[in-house]
Parts: C-alpha cells; sequence; structure tokens
C-alpha cells in the first residue's frame, strides 16, 4: 500500500514552521539561533502531526526553515521600515500581531533576500499561511501588504 501523500510541501511546512519560530523568538526573547536549534531537536518531526487517519506527516526542509527564521529575524531592522511603508495610513507593524508581523516578516525576507523564489510563490505561501493561522481578514491583508511591498524589494519580478 503507498505512503499516502503529505498535505504540504517540504518548504510550506518550513516555512509553517518558521512563522511559528519567529513568533516565539518575539514573544519569548529567546536568541532566534536558540530557538531554531530547539525546533530542530524537539518540534519539526512532529510540527505537523496528521489529523486524519494514515495521513502522512509533512517532512519539513530543514535547511529552508533555519534560512528563513535566521534570515527574518536578522534582517527584521533593515525590513520592518519597507514593511512599515507599506501599510495602511496610520498602521504601524507594532500594531499588527505576533503572527501577522511573523508572516509579514518571513516574506520580506524572501522578497528581499532570496530572488531565486518567485514573487508569486512567496506572496501566495504566506497568504496561505496566514489563513491557516489567523482569519480571511488577516490573510488579505498579509497579502495587500506583500503584494505593496514586492516592488519596492525585487522591482525587476514583482510583475512575474
Amino acid at each position: 500500500m503507498a505512503k499516502p501523500t503529505p498535505l504540504l510541501s517540504r518548504r510550506r511546512a518550513a516555512r509553517f514552521a518558521a512563522v511559528q519560530a519567529l513568533y516565539q523568538i518575539e514573544v519569548g526573547g529567546a536568541a532566534a539561533e536558540t530557538v531554531v536549534a530547539e525546533f530542530g531537536d524537539h518540534r519539526l518531526a512532529r510540527l505537523l502531526d496528521p489529523h486524519e487517519g494514515d495521513a502522512a506527516a509533512p517532512p519539513v526542509d530543514r535547511e529552508w526553515f533555519a534560512i528563513v527564521a535566521e534570515g527574518a529575524w536578522a534582517a527584521r531592522e533593515r525590513l520592518d521600515p519597507e514593511i512599515e511603508r507599506c501599510l495602511a495610513a496610520g498602521w504601524t507593524l507594532a500594531r499588527c500581531g505576533y503572527l501577522v508581523r511573523a508572516c509579514l516578516r518571513a516574506g520580506a525576507f524572501e522578497l528581499a533576500d532570496r530572488t531565486d523564489v518567485p514573487v508569486k510563490v512567496v506572496i501566495n505561501e504566506y497568504v496561505e499561511l496566514a489563513h491557516g493561522f489567523l482569519g480571511p481578514g488577516d490573510a488579505a491583508f498579509v497579502n495587500a501588504v506583500l503584494d505593496r511591498l514586492a516592488p519596492r524589494l525585487r522591482a525587476s519580478q514583482a510583475a512575474l
């Protein structure tokens, strides 16, 4: 009997974990490297235990997880002002919830520093994660901000 296909790709599972790690880093105040190591040692293998029968837990691209979690946290001082420029008038990044900030920071990091991933893929991935973590309104907010941010961070590919 064939093993059931995981619900998430390896990269989406890595992004899912990275958003959680970014949340934990900000809320708990631990160093990014510490949180990434903790996830690697204790959480990634069982991050998404299947909820439906015999479905396989999705494997996590551990390298991508570390790149996004550590990279997004390290780049926040550089990228947070860019994110804030794309928020609606009267909004600040501090006003956004922790998970929204985590999605925006991870998405901004990929847009700015991981040009090997197409703009549309980055935006779609973080909008889908926002749907999973939050609600439709927050997912639409993440979508709007990343859509505005893409041409600022990656003008050559924003329309692709």
